[in-house]
């Protein structure tokens, strides 16, 4: 298999082939940094929904951060869905931030300057879209 050009989808690659599955990892290392986080979650039959939740923010995370052909757009929606099941927006980007610093973790030596400045940039980038979807809303910043 050939590795992806894009650091941040190669980032993920490096993850893949030293942990099996990142969501207990990010969801330790979010309820450890976001204690009210793990409120929003109930106590039966919640990993599966946090497996598929991570699944599909690694999704848009990588055509963000890519090609944009579409799932990227699935951020801009999350944000007004997350909005309405009460999840304050500085949650909603601290996730992704969350995801970067758990794989950094994981990568150790191997998380490199090029992954880190493209992480630093696709967190900007998000944080200007939850921005944008607050402005469109008529919300004041």
């Amino acid at each position: 298999m050939t590795s992806s050009p894009n650091p941040i989808e190669h980032s993920f690659e490096l993850a893949a082939a030293r942990c099996d599955d990142l969501t207990p990892h990010v969801y330790r290392r979010l309820f450890r940094e976001y204690p009210e986080a793990q409120a929003m979650f109930r106590s039966e039959g919640s990993e599966s929904v946090k497996g598929s939740m991570l699944s599909l923010t690694i999704e848009a995370i990588i055509d963000f951060a890519g090609e944009r052909r579409g799932h990227f757009r699935m951020i801009e929606c999350e944000v007004s869905s997350h909005d309405a099941y009460g999840t304050p927006r500085d949650l909603f980007v601290a996730f992704f931030a969350v995801i970067a610093d758990e794989l950094r973790e994981i990568l150790g030596a191997q998380w490199s300057d090029e992954i880190d400045a493209a992480w630093h940039k696709l967190l900007r980038d998000i944080d200007a879209v939850v921005l944008q979807q607050k402005h469109l809303a008529g919300e004041t910043p």
